[in-house]
């Protein structure tokens, strides 16, 4: 049959049999490209834009403007993408080998990147598995006879609520904290769609698995998890690392702890992601310059070492001034050490320093010299022969029950 396009039938010409066949064969493409797991769901989210509307009207979206820029379209993607009819959610696992979890908290000393942002930025590379995945559909329908589909991949990349139409398409459930879980993977996946117009069979939801369970509203640092399913990003360390341009509040600094770009707290106290597995993706991998990194040497790179050592990263996007800025929050909360008090002085001289980064820099001295005291209190009853242990100290009780629960139940990666 010649495949010029007046001559292909239209796609509302497929069986339904030969739409279920089509659906159990995009499913294996998407393995075959590297996703761990495809569904497929319609265009229904009309249950979730009251929900959205009240958490913007409380204001939880933060500074993030462009959250409420677009209306309930982000519950519509047929809006989005005119003429879509279902949306293929896959999820890719992320988890690096020797994650180090507990090591890292641990340490107050070593900054802690949250485990997505270790290695390559996922938006293009899923992106482009996805494009790949709406070829691979095109050609099948080529060879049908069938005319072109229209299709359209997004990863975080436009206004759609893909945490609700992955539930939806069965990829897991929306956990406590607003992640999606997989019983047997967990959480630590990304999420992406293909918006596409052919009237696929969609998958069954999966049923809610956390039951009673509150980990993750209890270990949450900075109090975010307001109530079950609902998250004050405002609040979130992530959105406070990531998201929020300018100073950080005083008020959740301490609670930051030694987390320079993004918190894992919630997952890591979440006992489903004790089945997770590793990421067969090398690119996920956490960067040897990223992998239990001491916070005085991140606080010393330039911005032109900066922007070498975090090309093709998740990091890059917050720029080398907010770099500083959530650095010089732990070096704050770090025990204290005149090491740690000559890299502020020294970088408070630097050209690189604007305002808003100089005032986190003063906050942090303050915070080391107020240290000072329990030092020499803790130096004399060293030499008392009095063990204890200033690291230990400085940890938060939350930080030093994540810990617990990650060598309790995250072994591999602790």
């Amino acid at each position: 049959m010649s495949d010029s396009p007046s001559q292909l039938a239209a796609i509302d010409t497929l069986t339904a049999t030969q739409l279920g066949e089509l659906a159990l064969n995009i499913k294996a493409w998407g393995q075959e490209l590297g996703f761990a797991q495809i569904g497929i769901c319609d265009t229904d989210l009309s249950a979730e834009e009251p929900k959205l509307q009240q958490w913007l009207d409380k204001g939880y979206h933060g500074d993030m403007g462009y959250m409420a820029n677009h209306g309930m379209m982000r519950a519509r993607p047929h809006e989005l993408h005119p003429g879509t009819k279902r949306v293929i959610s896959a999820r890719m696992n992320y988890l690096p080998p020797e994650a180090g979890f507990a090591f890292n908290l641990k340490n107050p000393n070593l900054g802690y990147i949250s485990r997505y942002a270790g290695g390559r930025d996922y938006h293009k590379m899923i992106r482009n598995r996805l494009k790949k995945l709406g070829d691979r559909i095109e050609a099948e329908l080529k060879l049908l006879g069938v005319d072109k589909p229209n299709s359209r991949p997004f990863v975080d990349s436009a206004p759609i609520l893909e945490r609700p139409l992955a539930d939806k398409a069965g990829l897991g459930w929306t956990g406590k904290h607003s992640l999606l879980l997989n019983q047997d993977a967990g959480s630590w996946f990304f999420l992406g769609e293909l918006l596409i117009d052919l009237p696929l069979p969609v998958d069954i939801p999966v049923s809610e698995g956390c039951n009673t369970c509150v980990a993750c509203i209890k270990s949450c640092p900075t109090n975010a998890i307001v109530e079950p399913y609902v998250v004050d990003g405002s609040r979130c360390i992530s959105y406070l690392t990531i998201e929020l341009q300018g100073a950080i509040p005083v008020e959740f600094r301490q609670a930051i702890g030694n987390r320079i770009y993004g918190c894992d707290d919630c997952q890591l106290v979440c006992p489903v992601n004790a089945k997770a597995p590793l990421t067969e993706e090398s690119d996920f991998h956490t960067r040897p310059s990223l992998k239990q990194p001491q916070l005085v040497e991140l606080f010393a790179w330039s911005e032109a070492i900066f922007l070498k050592l975090t090309e093709g990263s998740p990091i890059r996007r917050i720029g080398h001034s907010r770099w500083l800025r959530n650095i010089a929050v732990a070096l704050g909360n770090a025990p204290y050490s005149e090491a740690i008090i000559a890299a502020l002085e020294t970088r408070k001289l630097s050209s690189e320093v604007d305002e808003m980064v100089m005032e986190h820099i003063d906050w942090a001295l303050e915070q080391q010299h107020q240290k000072l005291e329990p030092q020499a209190a803790h130096s004399l009853n060293l030499s008392l022969g009095l063990n204890e242990s200033t690291s230990s100290h400085s940890l938060s009780r939350k930080t030093q029950r994540i810990i617990r629960c990650i060598e309790k139940g995250l072994a591999r990666d602790a």
